[in-house]
């Protein structure tokens, strides 16, 4: 007799992974954030982080960092995912693909191809730190961005703009009240896989000879200097943080808001 595994079955090794590899080590998170040198349980690491001021200051320009890009690719990706939409052409899922290749290569060879060019261009990265950052970011995050509203609008019914047209809206109008709105799932999504990222990704800051901190080099720095506790209370706060984040920018009508499927 040939045995079946049920559903229930074949999630085992995935409840498992999630045991060992995320409410494991978000345990011990937990433990640190809230204990002292001496094991004791305190409030000390939680109060630090609200009174330091390098601390407050790596989080603002963190923040400020994360707007500035994900207002870049907003920017640069919306154009792009709106002209794939409604172009005609029957290669525009060719034309996709381009943008997202460079994901397939090596993280540190994007960055050290990208360092390199922005040597020629400014002579000297040292210069330009916040710029720099913002490009790098932008080059990284970029494909995050533009999927999600390519999607979103890719599946959107056109019948909708052919209606408003012969009602006599005009072509801003017919953007401002139709498709937009309509892409908003997939700006969303774009903005928080973008977003979120661009907070803690401290690679592409040390990559480009950028010597200032943001949130993830800040938790790096913490844990390099065995203060475990400092560490995990900033981890847990900007989790935290993330978490609010994300239900903020929550779908309110319970839609998939990474807008379907690539093509």
């Amino acid at each position: 007799m040939k045995y079946r595994f049920s559903r229930k079955q074949l999630a085992i090794p995935y409840a498992l992974f999630l045991l060992v590899f995320v409410v494991l080590p978000l345990v011990v998170i937990v433990y640190y954030a809230f204990t002292g040198s001496d094991g004791r349980p305190t409030a000390e690491n939680f109060i630090r982080f609200f009174t330091d001021p390098n601390t407050l200051g790596t989080l603002l320009y963190s923040f400020i960092l994360a707007v500035v890009t994900t207002c870049v690719c907003l920017l640069i990706a919306y154009p792009v995912a709106y002209a794939l939409a409604f172009s005609g052409l029957k290669s525009r899922s060719v034309l996709l693909m381009l943008f997202i290749m460079p994901m397939w290569i090596n993280f540190t060879l994007r960055l050290t191809a990208l360092k390199e060019i922005l040597t020629l261009i400014e002579g000297n990265l040292a210069f330009h730190p916040f710029l720099n950052s913002v490009i790098g970011m932008t080059y990284d995050f970029l494909p995050f961005m533009i999927l999600p509203i390519y999607n979103q609008l890719e599946r959107m019914d056109k019948s909708l703009i052919e209606a408003a047209t012969d009602l006599g809206a005009d072509a801003p109008g017919c953007f401002m009240r139709i498709t937009l709105p309509l892409s908003m799932p997939g700006v969303m999504s774009g903005v928080a896989m973008v977003f979120l990222p661009a907070m803690t990704n401290y690679v592409v800051l040390d990559m480009l000879y950028n010597s200032t901190y943001i949130m993830g080099s800040l938790i790096g720095s913490y844990f390099s200097a065995y203060d475990w506790h400092g560490g995990s209370m900033i981890s847990l706060i900007l989790l935290a943080l993330i978490c609010i984040f994300t239900l903020l920018t929550k779908d309110e009508d319970g839609g998939d808001m990474r807008g379907g499927s690539l093509i």
